[in-house]
């Protein structure tokens, strides 16, 4: 069974605000088993269009991914989070070949 991934794109309108969100959603994340793989490091624009920040959390399974999202736990936690910033995130399969 694949990994799942989260895989976001953010920018932040206020960091403040946003920091409540990353104490919050700490809970969901525990629960579900995610492992930060990228948090927001520094990067450089090759292609396309992104946003300030980038984020991959891996978990287990794409169910637990898919789960987490849904939770009340990760939901409450979004209800912060979506005042103060603009995201774009998938939820995606690793490779398992």
């Amino acid at each position: 069974m694949p990994k799942g991934y989260w895989v976001a794109h953010v920018d932040v309108h206020d960091p403040a605000v946003y920091e409540e969100y990353r104490k919050a959603n700490a809970a969901a994340f525990q629960k579900y088993g995610a492992r930060f793989i990228v948090r927001g490091g520094a990067q450089v624009q090759r292609e396309g269009q992104s946003r300030g920040r980038t984020v991959v959390i891996e978990f287990p399974s794409v169910e637990a991914a898919r789960e987490c999202f849904d939770s009340p736990e990760y939901q409450a936690a979004k209800a912060l989070r979506d005042p103060v910033s603009e995201a774009d995130l998938v939820i995606v399969a690793g490779y398992d070949g």
